[in-house]
C-alpha cells in the first residue's frame, strides 16, 4: 500500500509538472488566435483609411469585414457608427506610442491601432469578447484533468501489482526463514517476484540444502564416533567380568575383597549405563530432523532418584556426605528423560571432578511460581567466574567446558535457564529452572523467547529460592 501511495504521488507530481504548462500554453494560443483575428479586421479598416477617409466608405468596409455585428470595429475621430469601449487614456496611449495597444475592458479586450490620415491620427478599435479569448479552453482543461487522473490510476494499478509480487515473495522468504529456524529443514520456496528477490529465494534454497547436508554429516560423524566407543567399553566389561570370576563358594571374604567386589560391580553397572547412553546417542543422531519435532517428557523426581543410585555409590567410595530432598512426588517436565539425565550427570560430574574427596553435596527438587528447580549444592571452593562457566567451550579447569552448557541447553528446551550462585554449604549452587507444564501459560514471542515479564518473574523466583536457602540454614 505504501508503494501504491508513493506511485500515485510521483505520478501526480509529474502530471502537474507537464500538464499545467501544456494547458497554459494552449490557453495562450487561443488568446493569440483571437487577437490575430482582431488584427486582421483592423488591417482591413486601416487599408481603407489609406485610400479614403470618407466615413461612408469606412462603414462599408466594416460591414464587408463581417465579425460580430453587435460589436463592430470603431474608428476614433471618424463617425463610423458603433459604440467605443476603450477609454480615452488607452486611445491617447496608442496615439503616443504609434503602435497597437491591447487594453482590458469590461467583457473582453480591445485592440487599438493608430492610423495617420491627412495630418491627423485616427485610432481603429476592434473589440474581442471574453468568450472568444477562452474559446475551447474549458474542454482542453477537462481533457488534461482526465489524462492526469488516468495516469495516476494506471500508475497505482501497475505499482500495486508489482508491489504485491514483491511483498508476496518477501513474505514467503520470511515465513520460510521462520520455519527453518523452528527446525523444518525440509522446507523450500519457489523463487518469484523481482530479480533480486528471486535470487534471494534461490540463495535461501541453497542455504537450506547446505544446512541439511551439514546437519546430516555432523550427525553421522557423531554416530560413528559413538560407535567407536563400543569396542573399548566391551573390553572394559570383559575385564570387569574376568576380575569378578573368582570362586564365590567361599563363605566369607575379607573387607578388602568385599570392597574390591563392590567396586567391580559399580564398574560393571557404569559400563552398562554408558553402553545404553551410547546406544541412545547413536539412535538419536541418526534420526531425521522431522522425527525430533515432538520433544518427550519425564518425571524429574524419578530421574533424580535413578541417577543418585549411581552417584551415591561413588560418593560412598569418596566419603562424600550427600542428601536428596524434594524427590518424593511425581513432577513432570517437557524434557526427554535421557537429556535431563545427561544434564544432571554433567552438573554432578563437575562436583566430583572439581571438589576434593570428602566434599559434601546436596540435590534438591522444588516446584514454585510456574517453574521446577533442580538444585545441586556443594561444599567445595565454588565457581569464581559463573558467567564464563556457563559459556560453551570455556573452562578454567582444563576440561572441554561443555558440562554446564549441556545443562543450560536442556533447561532452554523447557523455556528455562541455568544460574550459578553461592550455596548454603559454602560452595557452588547450580540451579536448573524448567518451565512447569501444569502452570498457567506465559507470554512467549514469535521467536520463542521468554518475554520481559516472564524474565522478571524468573529472577524474582531465583531470589526467593536464595532467601529460602538462607532461612534453611
Amino acid at each position: 500500500m505504501a508503494l501504491a501511495y508513493l506511485g500515485a504521488g510521483m505520478t501526480t507530481i509529474v502530471a502537474l509538472a507537464f500538464l499545467i504548462p501544456l494547458g497554459t500554453a494552449l490557453d495562450r494560443d487561443v488568446r493569440e488566435d483571437a487577437l490575430a483575428d482582431a488584427a486582421r479586421r483592423s488591417a482591413m479598416i486601416t487599408g481603407a483609411l489609406a485610400v479614403s477617409s470618407d466615413p461612408a466608405v469606412v462603414r462599408r468596409v466594416i460591414e464587408a469585414g463581417g465579425g460580430n455585428s453587435t460589436n463592430p470595429p470603431v474608428v476614433h475621430g471618424l463617425a463610423t457608427g458603433g459604440t467605443p469601449r476603450a477609454g480615452s487614456q488607452d486611445v491617447d496611449q496608442a496615439i503616443r506610442d504609434g503602435s497597437p495597444v491591447v487594453a482590458d475592458v469590461p467583457g473582453g479586450v480591445v485592440r487599438l491601432e493608430p492610423v495617420p490620415v491627412a495630418g491627423r491620427v485616427l485610432v481603429v478599435e476592434v473589440f474581442v469578447a471574453e468568450a472568444a479569448l477562452n474559446a475551447g479552453t474549458g474542454g482542453t482543461w477537462l481533457m488534461l484533468i482526465l489524462v492526469a487522473i488516468g495516469l495516476v490510476v494506471a500508475s497505482v494499478i501497475v505499482v500495486d501489482r508489482l508491489a504485491a509480487r514483491a511483498v508476496s515473495s518477501a513474505r514467503g522468504l520470511v515465513d520460510a526463514a521462520l520455519a527453518v529456524g523452528d527446525g523444518n529443514l525440509e522446507l523450500r520456496i519457489q523463487p518469484s517476484g523481482p530479480r533480486e528477490l528471486a535470487e534471494a529465494g534461490y540463495a535461501f534454497n541453497r542455504m537450506a540444502d547446505r544446512l541439511v547436508t551439514s546437519r546430516t554429516d555432523e550427525r553421522e560423524l557423531v554416530a560413528d564416533l559413538s560407535h567407536r566407543l563400543r569396542t573399548p567399553l566391551t573390553v572394559l566389561r570383559l575385564d570387569a567380568d574376568a576380575l569378578d570370576s573368582d570362586d564365590t563358594s567361599v563363605g566369607s571374604f575379607s573387607a578388602a575383597e568385599l570392597d574390591r567386589r563392590r567396586t567391580i560391580r559399580r564398574i560393571r553397572q557404569a559400563i552398562v549405563t554408558l553402553e545404553g547412553e551410547i546406544d541412545v546417542l547413536i539412535n538419536t543422531t541418526r534420526k531425521t530432523v522431522s522425527a525430533e519435532a515432538l520433544p518427550g517428557s519425564c518425571d524429574v523426581s524419578e530421574v533424580v532418584r535413578d541417577r543418585m543410585v549411581f552417584w551415591a555409590a561413588l560418593a560412598g567410595d569418596q566419603n562424600r556426605s550427600h542428601r536428596v530432598t524434594g524427590a518424593q512426588l511425581r513432577i513432570p517436565v517437557p524434557v526427554p528423560r535421557a537429556e535431563l539425565a545427561a544434564a544432571l550427570d554433567a552438573v554432578l560430574g563437575n562436583v566430583f571432578r572439581y571438589t576434593p574427596q570428602g566434599t559434601a553435596f546436596e540435590v534438591a527438587v522444588s516446584r514454585r511460581d510456574g517453574y521446577i528447580a533442580v538444585r545441586v549444592d556443594d561444599a567445595g571452593p565454588g565457581i569464581a567466574n559463573p558467567d564464563r562457566a556457563l559459556r560453551r567451550g570455556a573452562s578454567d579447569q582444563g576440561s572441554t567446558g561443555l558440562g554446564l552448557d549441556i545443562a543450560r541447553r536442556v533447561a532452554q528446551q523447557a523455556s528455562g535457564s541455568v544460574s550459578i550462585d553461592r550455596a548454603r554449604l559454602g560452595g557452588a549452587s547450580v540451579v536448573m529452572l524448567l518451565a512447569d507444564p501444569d502452570a498457567a501459560p506465559r507470554q512467549v514471542s514469535r521467536f520463542g523467547l521468554v518475554g520481559r515479564l516472564a524474565r522478571e518473574k524468573e529472577s524474582a523466583t531465583r531470589r526467593r529460592w536464595g532467601r529460602q536457602r538462607q532461612t534453611d540454614e
